[in-house]
């Protein structure tokens, strides 16, 4: 029997756009309130770290990637101090070779995390444990914890200071919210720390 599949990308897409309704309605407040720390992060000469596994690590480094670079180039700005700290292929595998899996990203939050810093965790199901151990750490260090999770929100969820959790247990669809809510969360974040700029744009001033 041939499989439809027309109707298998079509559901998918339609679920796709279900989470995402879903993500409107109960994941807009907290992606708020995490912009907000984040803006006030970076308006203070802070940092953000952040860390992630498989296709959340490919997260951490674009996400990293928009805030150093910029998101569009239709609204240039100063770079912005992000740090994905799944790069490091000599930092990785010797900590994990010698410590195991679980120590790669907290032992980078202790060497570079300072008080006021953020670390945005980023995991599907919120069970991460290098991702935990990172949190743990941060929290030792007065590092922000953010926490970008799907599921329930697992143990991640219960540490972070500010949890913002795609109401799905699909991985695909938590990875396409993920993207969609990292992209809002640079672009407001970006315009608030330009606000002039951010008003010239709403008045169509810009190029």
């Amino acid at each position: 029997m041939s499989r439809d599949w027309n109707s298998y990308a079509t559901e998918h897409l339609r679920e796709s756009i279900r989470v995402k309704e879903a993500v409107i309605e109960r994941c807009l407040p907290d992606l708020l309130k995490a912009v907000d720390v984040t803006t006030k992060c970076f308006a203070d000469g802070n940092k953000v770290l952040i860390c992630g596994n498989g296709g959340s690590a490919a997260d951490s480094q674009h996400l990293a990637a928009e805030f150093i670079s910029t998101l569009s180039t239709k609204f240039p700005r100063r770079a912005l101090p992000a740090l994905a700290l799944t790069t490091d292929t000599s930092t990785l595998t010797s900590r994990a070779n010698d410590y195991g899996f679980d120590e790669v990203f907290s032992r980078q939050v202790e060497a570079f995390g300072v008080a006021g810093d953020i670390l945005i965790s980023i995991s599907t199901s919120g069970g991460s444990k290098n991702c935990i151990r990172a949190m743990e750490e941060a929290t030792k260090r007065g590092v922000i914890n953010i926490a970008l999770i799907g599921g329930t929100g697992g143990k991640m969820g219960e540490l972070a200071d500010y949890s913002i959790i795609v109401p799905s247990d699909q991985t695909m669809h938590v990875q396409e919210s993920h993207l969609a809510l990292y992209h809002i969360y640079c672009a407001i974040v970006e315009r608030q720390l330009n606000p002039e700029q951010a008003e010239a744009e709403l008045l169509g001033l810009t190029q």
